[in-house]
Order: C-alpha cells, then sequence, then structure tokens
C-alpha cells in the first residue's frame, strides 16, 4: 500500500460515500490532503466542520491539485463531471467514480482520448443516511468494490485504484459494466425498489390505521430500512439502469401474483412448498458471509 501513501485527493460529492472514503483515506494515512467539491455549500461547510476534508476548492481548481479525483456523485451528473475532469486531468492523475450503475457512463466516455485515466468502481457499501453528517471511518471495512471494464484504462490507473481500495479494506473483484448493471439490478436495486414500495403501502394503509405503529416488528423495520435512502441518489439509479430493473421487476411481479393467487385459493401446501424452496436463499447468503470472512 506505500506506493499511494501521501496523495492530494479531490473528493466530488460530499455525502455518505464521498465523506466516508475522505475520512478512511486520511485516518489512514492514505491521503496527505483531501480537497472537497460539492455543489452544496451547506454540504461544503458541514464537511470542513466535521474534519472531512481540508480545503474546498472549485473543481477546475481541485482537478489541477489533485493526484486521484474521485466522483461520488449521482449517477445522472457522473458522465458530464466525468468528462470534465478528463477533459482537464494531468497526464500521471487517476479519476475514479463511485456510482451503482456503470455501463452508460463507461459507454459515454469510451473514446474519450483520456479513456485509460479512468477506472470505473462500485464499492458495494452503504447505509439508508445520506449526507456529511452520515459519513464515518470504516463503512467500506471488509466490503466488495467491482472495477469495471478494467481493460481500458491504464494499468497504472488500475494500480492505483487498487491501492486505495486496499487501504479501505475492500475485497476487489472485475466485471464487465454491462453484467456489472444486470447482476446489480438483481441483488441492489431490486430491493430497494421492494422497500421503498413496500414502504408506500404501508402509508397508505397508516392513513385510516394508526395503532399500525404499534404492530410493525423488527422485520419490517429490516424490510422497509432502505426506503428512507435518498431519492436524489436512488431516482437516477433506476432511470440509468431502467432495462435490468424492469426485467427483474418483471420477474418478482410475477412471483408476488403467483404468492398471491395461493393466497386467494387457500393453497397452504403450495406455499409452504415454495417458502421451502425459497429457504435454499440461506446457501446464498452463507456463501457471501463466507465470502467476506
Amino acid at each position: 500500500m506505500e506506493e499511494g501513501k501521501g496523495k492530494k485527493i479531490a473528493v466530488v460529492g460530499l455525502g455518505l460515500i464521498g465523506g466516508s472514503l475522505a475520512l478512511s483515506l486520511k485516518h489512514r494515512g492514505f491521503a496527505k490532503k483531501i480537497i472537497g467539491v460539492d455543489a452544496s455549500t451547506i454540504n461544503e461547510d458541514r464537511a470542513l466542520e466535521l474534519g472531512i476534508v481540508d480545503q474546498i476548492e472549485s473543481l477546475d481548481l481541485a482537478i489541477k491539485k489533485s493526484d486521484i479525483i474521485v466522483l461520488a456523485i449521482p449517477v445522472d451528473r457522473t458522465s458530464e463531471v466525468l468528462e470534465n475532469v478528463l477533459d482537464q486531468i494531468r497526464p500521471e492523475s487517476v479519476v475514479m467514480d463511485m456510482g451503482s450503475t456503470k455501463a452508460a457512463i463507461c459507454s459515454d466516455v469510451k473514446s474519450h482520448p483520456n479513456r485509460g485515466r479512468y477506472v470505473a468502481v462500485h464499492p458495494i457499501a452503504g447505509t439508508e443516511n445520506s449526507g456529511p453528517d452520515a459519513a464515518f471511518d470504516g463503512l467500506f471495512d471488509e466490503k466488495v468494490a467491482i472495477i469495471c471494464d478494467s481493460i481500458h484504462s491504464d494499468s497504472d490507473s488500475v494500480e492505483l485504484a487498487m491501492d486505495l481500495l486496499g487501504t479501505l479494506n475492500m475485497r476487489m473483484t472485475e466485471m464487465g459494466s454491462e453484467a456489472h448493471d444486470l447482476h446489480i439490478a438483481y441483488v441492489s436495486h431490486l430491493s430497494h425498489i421492494s422497500s421503498f414500495t413496500l414502504g408506500q403501502t404501508v402509508l397508505e394503509m397508516e392513513k385510516d390505521e394508526h395503532n399500525i405503529f404499534d404492530m410493525a416488528g423488527s422485520g419490517f423495520e429490516s424490510t422497509v430500512r432502505l426506503a428512507k435512502s435518498s431519492p436524489a441518489m436512488w431516482a437516477p439509479i433506476f432511470e440509468q439502469n431502467s432495462e435490468n430493473v424492469s426485467r427483474a421487476l418483471e420477474a418478482q411481479i410475477k412471483n408476488l401474483q403467483a404468492f398471491k393467487s395461493m393466497i386467494d385459493n387457500r393453497d397452504k401446501e403450495g406455499m409452504h412448498n415454495l417458502m421451502t424452496e425459497t429457504n435454499q436463499i440461506r446457501r446464498v447468503l452463507d456463501g457471501i458471509i463466507l465470502t467476506k470472512a
């Protein structure tokens, strides 16, 4: 990890992801200086106040002063900002993005003359909270970082990105951007939609049933927790990955309709068999836990 030590790093987007990354890189000695950039002056001021960043600069100045530029902004803004960064980036500098979709972003810059200085990264980490106050050192520990389309990145760019991710104690894997967006629609994006729609259904019910709060248990709380996530971040994700998300939703709706049919027909045996079969998800979850260990 020594090669990347003492770098000047610009973090564009000072919310949960960008702020947590900045804190970890500072506390673990990877960053010599953290330069913050955010569209919100409130976020910039708060990040300074919390010690997340050392100084605030405009994007143009941050690009000129930094060895690594990390984009932790909504995915619908990433391509435009990324192109701007690549237009100005120093020959030895590297830019990374932390977005939850990758295919559209990678496609938008595939012909840029400085494409090799860009490394597409998706850290599988987060909470339902947002903003600088949600940031903390340790968010990325033992989580997975997916590096996409690395064949189009310069080898030294990938090496430096991996050095940074290693400092965050992340486990790294590589994948094509198209495959990434397909798989992440099922294991991440669909769960967020399920949480949002469950929350919507309960809120509609709560209008007439005020005692619903007394009946909500830990199962409801854990299932609907993601519905507290930032709409400003998640609406662009669903839009950018709409084809894959729609396909995943179609499959889930089909399964919901089948379950409803069994309930309507009082098909206890059918429900029992379906749930027994679905219990095999434990194998997947246990595999995830073992991989993280």
